[in-house]
């Protein structure tokens, strides 16, 4: 029940692939975790076989599943995480004495996040500015992107205005209000604004300050023209911009679109340096603002490299995306690493046969042998959940 994709068939396969070999059988030698502390006991009788068993740790090292030492930190997070997500749902929700009101909190916070969010896109003036062309399909992905985003934060504005009539007793607080009114009150994004919105497991504090930095790239891209270095994880639909990329190279070369596939170079300029890049690429285009998980982008050697101790996801430079031809793609050892949009790994399929969460394979420069990748996990993320 747990193989849901073609992503757990091939960690499933690589990880037995570790466990079911003839090594096993005839090197006495042979390990299944570097440590050394895992393996297939010799010849011997009844009680030699429990000695060993005893012998092992008590809680298994993530290294006897290919995993990492950060993998023990990342587990821990995520129980402390339930944990306290199971005492917010005890909080009471009136206060006592001379405490604040719920009403009061949430009335304020309300203000607040309306305060911090800008007007909608002027929708009619996207598409004069930039309006269909054929040899611009960004202008396209720019004005879906303005819809998206405008049904978006016509649902939290509304929601957040009808709460605040609600408490003042103006409007009735319906079941929906009332579920904004609970989450909002325990920092969580509300279901009626995550039904609209684009995947994201940020608390409610850090998902307004995530959509006003979204709205502002937005805004200046309507107000400066299309950017240099796309915020890749800045979009609502990613894939409809990476398609635009795709389309753009297509009808300039005249090659059918369905032909071409992603070449990944990862640039030595940091995402926060991304000014240094004057002019767009002649082919392509430049992304920024992913992270890496289950392993680190190694500066010096220019390929991927083991995680730091302690320090869960790293940060990847610029990559400029180049479409080429399938069938002319240039061989080079590189591991096919998973883009998802947040940190769960997984998504329900939509109507377009894309999944919401996961966006693409990237495939990254290595020294070591893509297994090794594979048992780690290693992954890339558009967002973080703090």
């Amino acid at each position: 029940g747990r193989v849901t994709d073609d992503w757990d068939r091939r960690l499933l396969g690589s990880l037995l692939s570790v466990f079911y070999t003839k090594a096993v059988l005839t090197d006495d030698n042979y390990k299944f975790s570097p440590s050394g502390i895992y393996y297939a006991p010799p010849k011997g009788d009844y009680e030699s076989y429990i000695e060993y068993i005893k012998g092992l740790p008590q809680i298994p090292d993530p290294e006897v599943f290919g995993l990492h030492a950060n993998a023990d930190i990342s587990k821990d997070q995520k129980q402390t995480n339930e944990l306290f997500n199971s005492i917010l749902l005890t909080l009471p929700r009136t206060s006592g004495g001379g405490g604040r009101s719920s009403n009061d909190t949430i009335n304020e916070l309300a203000t607040d996040i309306l305060t911090k969010l800008p007007k909608k896109f002027d929708y009619e003036h996207v598409i004069t500015k930039f309006p269909v062309m054929y040899n611009e399909s960004m202008n396209t992905v720019l004005s879906q992107e303005v819809v998206r985003f405008n049904g978006l934060t016509t649902v939290i504005r509304g929601s957040l205005e009808n709460i605040k009539k609600a408490i003042r007793g103006l409007v009735v607080m319906s079941s929906e209000l009332e579920d904004v009114f609970n989450n909002m009150l325990i920092g969580k994004v509300p279901a009626l604004w995550d039904a609209r919105s684009y995947p994201s497991l940020k608390p409610l504090g850090s998902y307004i300050n995530d959509l006003c930095q979204r709205l502002g790239v937005l805004q200046d891209w309507i107000d400066n023209g299309i950017p240099r270095v796309f915020w890749l994880s800045g979009f609502f639909f990613t894939q409809a911009f990476l398609t635009g990329a795709q389309q753009n190279f297509a009808r300039k070369h005249r090659i059918p679109i369905d032909h071409l596939v992603f070449d990944f170079h990862v640039l030595s300029i940091e995402a926060d340096n991304r000014g240094s890049l004057t002019k767009p690429p002649e082919e392509g285009v430049y992304v920024y603002g992913l992270y890496l998980e289950g392993a680190r982008w190694d500066r010096e050697a220019m390929a991927l490299g083991e995680s730091q101790s302690k320090v869960l996801y790293d940060t990847v430079p610029v990559m400029h995306l180049v479409p080429v031809d399938r069938a002319k793609k240039e061989a080079r050892l590189t591991y096919r690493c998973p883009l998802y949009k947040t940190s769960a790994r997984r998504g329900v399929l939509s109507t377009t046969g894309h999944s919401t969460n996961y966006v693409m394979a990237v495939e990254i420069p290595t020294v070591k042998q893509p297994e090794h990748w594979i048992n780690r996990g290693t992954a890339m993320l558009c967002s973080l959940n703090d």
